[in-house]
């Protein structure tokens, strides 16, 4: 299965390379760390759709049971440098230095213990404070790092953090979060999106494309206009990841973003979600809940439809 990095707005984690620990797709305002009663999957977003095909347990652990994620020290990481490069543009176009965007970490940290008290545990066995500070230079070096890939002086971004939701046809809703949104005086849309962790090798780059390609196709079902450029800053490595979409390939995502919903509300209505044992599985907060490692699932909160279309069936244990 897949790394927690955060139960974060109702029903969402990153995946380990995002170093995000952020916000995703409950909707606009929702708490970080708020938890919410189980229920049926009612929209899909980037992570939840990587979630799935990475591990349809993993899935339904976080989406329909919601089980608790401890947080991890590199996605709170993810949460503060993504607020610094958000609120950095708040500022006039001179003030945006380095050394300025330095200074916002620990606020920002602050800010975020503020409305999660509960990330203190991260340095509860840190009386001294060393690994705090240790950890807050790593954030610090994140954000310089950022200055050496673009240059803030001359952005003027139209969007940040921007929410964004759509219904298809069929249909299916798509949510998520854009970190920015940059348009070019000639009306063409540009797609940012910042990872705290070093960019993939080639033959794994393919998972963040599948996000970037997710909010290109929201953001031309929306606004009927397919971004020109779909870009990824890793600000762990400093590499720059640029695609450019087309329509043919866009409409390609969404015929498999319908397959895969298809596969959900199967699984939603039957009770079986089965494992996919991966490297990823060690990262995994729920082992003591997944079969794979001797754990045994909760009971399975919603009415299942058995196979032989007898009736419903209330709370059965997953069929693993």
């Amino acid at each position: 299965m897949g790394t927690s990095t955060e139960n974060a707005e109702a029903d969402v984690a990153a995946a380990p390379q995002d170093g995000r620990g952020g916000r995703e797709t409950a909707g606009p305002g929702a708490q970080r760390g708020a938890q919410r009663p189980p229920g049926r999957p009612v929209a899909l977003s980037p992570s939840r759709a990587s979630d799935f095909m990475q591990c349809p347990l993993l899935y339904r652990f976080r989406v329909i049971d919601k089980l608790p994620e401890k947080p991890s020290p590199a996605a709170t990481r993810g949460t503060v440098v993504h607020a610094v490069l958000e609120r950095l543009f708040d500022a006039p176009a001179a003030e945006r230095t380095a050394p300025g965007a330095r200074a916002m970490v620990a606020g920002e940290w602050e800010k975020l213990l503020g409305r999660r008290p509960e990330l203190a545990e991260l340095f509860a066995d840190d009386p001294e404070g060393e690994r705090l500070a240790g950890w807050l230079a790593d954030a610090e070096a994140l954000v310089e790092r950022w200055f050496s890939l673009e240059d803030p002086t001359r952005l003027e971004p139209a969007d940040r953090e921007l929410y964004v939701e759509t219904v298809l046809d069929s249909g299916l809703q798509l949510r998520g979060f854009i970190d920015r949104v940059d348009v070019a005086p000639t009306g063409e849309v540009r797609i940012v999106d910042y990872k705290t962790g070093k960019a993939p090798r080639p033959q794994f780059a393919e998972g963040a494309l599948f996000q970037m390609k997710f909010y290109a196709l929201v953001m031309w079902r929306l606004r009927g206009l397919v971004p020109r450029r779909l870009q990824l800053v890793y600000l762990g490595s400093g590499d720059v990841i640029t695609y450019d979409p087309g329509e043919a390939e866009l409409l390609g995502v969404e015929r498999k973003l319908l397959a895969l919903w298809e596969a959900i509300g199967k699984a939603t209505e039957s009770g079986d979600w089965r494992p996919r044992p991966t490297k990823l599985c060690g990262w995994c907060d729920h082992q003591a809940h997944c079969p794979e490692f001797g754990g045994t699932p909760p009971v399975y909160p919603l009415t299942v439809r058995p196979a032989d279309g007898s009736g419903p069936e209330q709370g059965r244990m997953e069929p693993v």
